[in-house]
């Protein structure tokens, strides 16, 4: 009788030819992983670069963060010093290049010539290596304070005539007096409005005044006091729509004007600001989820 040695069938397993399979996979996996890992790497220098740039087109042609350095604008913006967190606005650079600017709005705007900051002087830092990440960090929108910006609200435009005051402590414009509830009468500086005599408005210039009125220098008392404290409109930067640090007042910038109840103007203008503001901020956080979810899919190859 011959004995006859069971053949093996497709379904049992060499041992050693599964430890060689498993040892294939484990190398493919790993194979994959430092792929990923790899790509994301060589990517994220790109990303880094992509970011930066957006930011400063964003904050040159769009919108920017500005830093409020002083007490003129409370309590619309606080801009207290230490332990104090001064406001952060973001500014709309866009708005100016389809409109002009008009009275109640908020604006920042390089001082012209004639202006010395009264207000607020920051100190430079002494570090040159402090100094250079300050200004890397302004030009990716990281807010410093300027001593050549300003954040004021517009009284009166060109062609009006100001004047301070009537026998209510209101300013006049046009001989009109102002609605002005955002005025901020600083307990120690008392409530009475220092008077100035009617100035005329030249065309292309602007009449400002911080809401914390007697704690503000402004229109009335820089250059001359007459001509030469009044701001060109091309030296305007954007309009401040919207708080956005702390998080404890994040809001939009209030631009009630002022002239509306002497010239009739619709109420629907005292709720707009709000909502555009709102939607002003809209592009800005857009960019940073696009910039962050690429970053994500990088990481997941």
């Amino acid at each position: 009788m011959v004995d006859v040695a069971p053949s093996r069938g497709s379904s049992d397993e060499d041992p050693e030819r599964a430890s060689d399979e498993e040892k294939i996979e484990e190398f493919r996996e790993r194979s994959k992983k430092a792929k990923r890992k790899g790509s994301f790497w060589r990517e994220l220098p790109i990303l880094v670069v992509v970011a930066v740039g957006l930011a400063f087109l964003i904050q040159t042609f769009l919108a920017r963060v500005y830093m409020i350095p002083s007490e003129s604008m409370e309590q619309t913006l606080h801009g207290c010093a230490a332990p104090c967190f001064g406001d952060r606005v973001l500014v709309d650079k866009l708005v100016y290049d389809f409109t002009e600017p008009s009275a109640g709005e908020v604006v920042v705007f390089h001082g012209p010539d004639s202006w010395t900051n009264q207000d607020f002087a920051p100190a430079e830092p002494a570090n040159p290596v402090v100094s250079f990440f300050q200004g890397l960090g302004s030009l990716i929108g990281i807010p410093t304070a300027s001593e050549e910006d300003f954040v004021k609200r517009i009284i009166a435009v060109g062609g009006q005539t100001v004047k301070c005051c009537d026998d209510k402590n209101r300013v006049l414009v046009d001989g009109k007096p102002l609605d002005e509830p955002y005025v901020y009468w600083e307990p120690s500086r008392g409530s009475f409005q220092e008077s100035f005599e009617e100035l005329k408005i030249p065309d292309g210039y602007l009449f400002v005044m911080g809401d914390n009125r007697n704690d503000s220098c402004d229109s009335r008392c820089q250059g001359d006091k007459r001509l030469g404290g009044l701001v060109p409109v091309e030296n305007v930067v954007g309009k401040a729509r919207v708080i956005v640090l702390p998080p404890s007042r994040w809001g939009g910038v209030s631009d009630h004007n002022p002239q509306a109840v002497a010239l009739g103007a619709p109420a629907w203008q005292d709720v707009a600001p709000a909502g555009v503001g709102v939607a002003a901020a809209w592009p800005v956080l857009l960019v940073g989820r696009r910039v962050r979810a690429r970053i994500r899919r990088s990481r997941l190859g």
